[in-house]
């Protein structure tokens, strides 16, 4: 089985049998695009709602915004188009609990809702979610099938 590694901070796009995985999605969202259509699925793994906030953006896959962007072109490149493409999502977790109710400490539902934001902006239509809790996701897709397999601490597995 062909499987590429996708890191923190990292995008891939592949074209089936070929599948993508990427571990430790604490508050960091993974976002799987793909097309059923030509088999091509990509997936990035955003650390950071927004590049506008950051002073060295130059890493597009970190930030949620220009991810979803890339990912996208890359995959337009291996054959998908646009009107096919759909979304799964996980992540997102609130991995500590801090005194108090900062938003800025809420880095899993703010990566969320600005992975949301931008999908619909990109009028990309998500079809599963797995996000929140307190829990660390290990996840790996596959777009022969658009199947999105989720391993998580002491929450079992489960495919959406």
């Amino acid at each position: 089985m062909d499987v590429i590694k996708v890191g923190m901070a990292d995008l891939a796009v592949c074209k089936a049998p070929q599948k993508l995985i990427t571990t430790g999605l604490g508050s960091c969202v993974g976002i799987c695009l793909y097309d059923t259509g030509s088999k091509v699925g990509g997936l990035a793994h955003i650390m950071l709602p927004d590049s506008a906030q950051a002073r060295n953006n130059q890493n597009k896959a970190k930030y949620a915004d220009t991810a979803l962007v890339e990912i996208i072109n890359k995959m337009l490149v291996l054959g998908a188009e646009k009107s096919r493409i759909f979304a799964k999502i996980a992540g997102g977790a609130q991995m500590f609990n801090f005194a108090g109710t900062s938003s800025i400490m809420r880095i899993g539902d703010r990566n969320t809702e600005a992975v949301k934001k931008h999908l619909e902006l990109l009028r990309i239509r998500i079809v599963a979610e797995d996000t929140g809790g307190n829990f660390g996701r290990t996840i790996t897709f596959d777009p022969e099938n658009g199947k999105l397999h989720i391993k998580t601490i002491n929450q079992g597995e489960k495919i959406v």
